[in-house]
């Protein structure tokens, strides 16, 4: 089996600083806040061809696989302990449609040591797009997935979840990617994907909602407030539990544009957020099924 796929570069590995955050305690909840529950995912060989495209780098990149065809070399992450929390700093993988600005956010809070995580690989059904162009300068292997009358070279998804595999991606971040993720994915990683929409769901989600059309349909409806949510991923769009959101205010004389704005600036900070509390191993799962996440200060407080 071959995975075709752009590969190349190193994203740094910095020590990360401590997030200050406030947070409000659920007054019903008592328990200590666990950790994560940790899945093992086991390694499967999977062989990559290069992208002329990429620049190769000479230094800083650590050979990965040799097949029988080609010798790979991708970014050697060192996703390894951070001795000063304790915490294993985790192997993400971003997916991205379009210009990436979530995913830009996310990679500068890594590198800037807000999160406890590296982005080992991005993938996307767009290559060309700019989320994709941003990878390959940051040295960011590339995947295309699914494989389309447009994206010939795309992976199937049993491909992908082994090349994610290989990577040994612990968590997957959903940036903008507007394809329905395939079942095979969301099996290997239960609990461990995330995506951002630009409504308050439950509200103004589901197929056909992404982008300026949400914005749009705020506006039209009359509501007062808008903004971003955080949610697992299940099998449909937009439906998976609710782990965050923030509100912003609908002004009378909104544009879908000036809407977009206010509540993109709020999605950046907020995903960051979350991504940090994921790499900390701060989600709790309540017993009926609503995560949570316990404030860094005071495990014993959630939001």
């Amino acid at each position: 089996m071959e995975v075709k796929g752009v590969v190349s570069g190193l994203c740094s590995n910095t020590t990360p600083a401590s997030i200050q955050t406030s947070r409000k305690p659920f007054s019903t909840i008592t328990p200590p806040c666990p950790s994560t529950v940790s899945v093992v995912k086991p390694r499967k060989q999977v062989s990559y061809r290069a992208d002329p495209s990429t620049p190769q780098r000479s230094s800083n990149r650590k050979k990965i696989r040799e097949s029988r065809n080609i010798a790979v070399e991708a970014g050697g992450v060192d996703s390894g302990q951070d001795f000063g929390s304790g915490v294993q700093r985790k192997r993400l993988a971003v997916f991205v449609s379009g210009g990436g600005s979530n995913f830009r956010s996310i990679h500068e809070a890594s590198i800037a040591g807000s999160i406890l995580g590296d982005i080992v690989v991005l993938v996307t059904n767009k290559r060309g797009c700019g989320g994709a162009e941003f990878a390959r300068e940051k040295g960011i292997p590339v995947i295309p997935f699914p494989k389309t009358k447009d994206e010939p070279d795309g992976v199937p998804p049993t491909d992908l979840v082994a090349t994610l595999r290989e990577f040994e991606v612990d968590f997957v971040l959903l940036a903008g990617y507007l394809k329905l993720i395939p079942v095979e994915l969301i099996r290997a990683y239960p609990k461990s994907i995330i995506n951002i929409h630009p409504s308050l769901l439950p509200a103004f989600g589901g197929k056909g909602y992404y982008g300026m059309k949400v914005h749009k349909a705020v506006i039209a409806s009359g509501a007062r407030f808008s903004g971003p949510t955080i949610h697992f991923v299940d099998e449909h769009y937009d439906t998976g539990r609710i782990l965050a959101q923030r509100v912003v205010p609908v002004l009378p004389e909104d544009t879908a544009e000036e809407l977009a704005a206010r509540v993109l600036r709020e999605e950046h900070s907020l995903y960051v957020e979350v991504v940090a509390a994921l790499c900390e191993d701060r989600i709790m799962w309540r017993q009926d099924g609503v995560p949570l996440i316990c404030s860094k200060e005071n495990l014993n407080e959630y939001r």
